[in-house]
């Protein structure tokens, strides 16, 4: 079993910046990919980001040079940085763990006025 806590998001407006945490703990050696996922109202959850355990990364073509997805030195740890923020942006992001079956956070609010 696998426990994932996301933290960080809120507010900002358009071509500002916010930072997204997210921890996960339990049988963490078995984690083989982490990633963010996001649900905006009325809408079906997306895939946003994934970082491997290898350290490979892919993005979403909407976020692609806006967000940074890594890893933490824990490795049990993953951030999505999120520059240039668009009103479309907003959504709950959750966070992903895959280790191998799936695990889910809380989710965690991101609201871009424009």
């Amino acid at each position: 079993q696998v426990q994932v806590v996301e933290s960080g998001g809120g507010s900002a407006q358009a071509g500002g910046s916010l930072r997204l945490s997210c921890a996960a703990s339990g049988s963490i050696s078995s984690i083989r990919a982490m990633g963010w996922y996001r649900q905006a109202p009325g809408k079906q959850r997306e895939w946003v980001a994934v970082v491997t355990s290898g350290g490979s990364t892919n993005y979403a073509d909407s976020v692609k040079g806006r967000f940074t997805i890594a890893r933490g030195n824990a490795r049990n740890t993953v951030y999505l940085q999120m520059n240039s923020l668009k009103p479309e942006d907003t959504a709950v992001y959750y966070c992903n763990v895959v280790a191998p079956n799936s695990y889910w956070g809380q989710g965690t609010q991101v609201t871009v006025s424009s």
